[in-house]
């Protein structure tokens, strides 16, 4: 992981150069009808990295084989030999990782065999940190006092899971933390739930998969659209935000909080359910492509939909001929058109079975046909169709359809070096594919 820790210390470097230059270009504003809000001070074009960050906490997601403090995924790592949570990809990441999780660690250790929830795990991590009263490059323009909670916003529902929390965050600290007076001055653990629900960023790797939870402070100032002028990518723990479109003097940077690929009321629902506000953007308003997200037989949407999350949780436990079963099954039952999100869900999954299981055609067969529907949703620059592309070129000349690779791998270049940068390691690997398959078409 020397490549890791290499690319680390660029980007803090970066996260130097680019807090120089913010001074020139951003600004911290109040943005009409939704607070604080960063806007540019000068014409952008597309393609530029205009804010990086490092994250004041991060987490990795339980359920993922990646490291703890790299976050790069990896099939076998090594245990903490004390809380045997923890897991690094080897012992420089284990003593780079070992002065934040010292304190961490006797928690874990002290509620074994049960594991505590994402949130529960950052929030202990605020606590050790401001304990510390460290400096932080990622509190620049917003600090971790400044994030907003909405608890008074938030419904009944709401408050009683982040009650919850606070109770087995109680019971996950009481190694270290035994009485109120040993919390940071004036810390409110509700408050800090809601801070995290509200703004934290899931962590990707390069192929978009969620690796981790963390907090950017000044990140959270980007206001939510669902047809946004800027995307997130991520390098290991660093965050990026990239120009997907021309952004002119004065207008405001924005990002999308969720996936939109899905139905206005959807999106509505999960923004002000987490978020605790009602999108208004034009696409909300106008209900702009939901006719084509539930295509075809209402019932048989619904049907299939139903079964999304099954077939999820088989992916996850590794039964791949199992998920792969399902998704014909439910295909040759319910004719939806593929541009239907739930039947272009079952095509994803089965394209990750088929290639769980090595079965390189039938994987083929299903990416192909999620290309039309992801241009749709995910038009102009998106990372998430960037990798679709490319992993549907990797496919292409894995099976020796090299001049059509190409056409595809071009393609996802095209995207991805305005959403992630000719200098991601995700490009890069994208760059050298792209260099095979061109040698493999001069061999033919």
């Amino acid at each position: 992981m020397r490549i890791f820790e290499t690319r680390r210390s660029i980007c803090i470097l970066l996260c130097a150069i680019v807090d120089n230059m913010m001074s020139g270009i951003l600004e911290k504003f109040q943005s009409p009808g939704k607070g604080n809000g960063v806007r540019a001070l000068k014409d952008m074009s597309h393609g530029l990295t205009v804010m990086i960050a490092e994250p004041y906490v991060y987490t990795v997601c339980r359920i993922k084989t990646a490291c703890d403090h790299c976050l790069h995924r990896k099939e076998k790592l090594l245990r903490c030999s004390q809380c045997k949570v923890a897991r690094y990809c080897n012992s420089h990441c284990q003593r780079k990782a070992w002065q934040g999780h010292k304190r961490e660690c006797k928690c874990l250790r002290s509620t074994l065999p049960n594991v505590p929830p994402n949130s529960v795990r950052l929030v202990g991590k605020i606590i050790f940190k401001m304990l510390q009263k460290p400096d932080t490059a990622s509190e620049e323009l917003y600090t971790i006092s400044d994030l907003q909670s909405h608890i008074k916003e938030a419904s009944e529902e709401v408050k009683d899971g982040l009650r919850h929390l606070a109770t087995a965050l109680q019971h996950y600290l009481k190694e270290e933390i035994q009485e109120i007076s040993q919390l940071p001055p004036g810390f409110q653990v509700l408050e800090y739930f809601g801070k995290v629900t509200c703004n934290s960023f899931t962590i990707s790797d390069g192929e978009m998969q969620d690796v981790g939870v963390g907090l950017y402070p000044s990140m959270s100032l980007l206001n939510h659209s669902c047809d946004p002028n800027c995307v997130i990518v991520f390098e290991g723990t660093c965050l990026l935000l990239r120009t997907v479109k021309e952004i002119p003097k004065g207008e405001e940077l924005t990002i999308s909080y969720i996936d939109v690929k899905m139905p206005t009321q959807g999106r509505r629902d999960q923004l002000q359910r987490q978020y605790c506000f009602l999108c208004d953007c034009q696409r909300c308003l106008l209900r702009d492509k939901d006719e084509d997200m539930l295509a075809g037989d209402a019932e048989a949407s619904r049907e299939v939909e139903s079964s999304v999350s099954r077939l999820e949780e088989l992916l996850s436990q590794n039964t791949a001929e199992e998920a792969l079963n399902l998704c014909k099954t439910l295909m040759n039952r319910y004719y939806l058109p593929d541009k239907n999100i739930y039947q272009l869900k079952i095509l994803d999954c089965a394209m990750d079975a088929s290639i769980d299981l090595g079965l390189w055609e039938e994987a083929l067969h299903f990416g192909l046909r999620t290309l039309e529907p992801y241009s749709l949703y995910y038009s102009n620059y998106h990372p998430v169709r960037a990798v679709q592309l490319m992993k549907v070129g990797k496919l292409q000349n894995y099976q020796g359809l090299f001049a059509e690779a190409m056409k595809t791998l071009k393609q996802a270049f095209d995207i991805m070096k305005v959403t992630h940068g000719r200098d991601h390691g995700q490009t890069q690997q994208l760059a050298e594919l792209m260099n095979d398959c061109e040698a493999n078409m001069r061999g033919m």
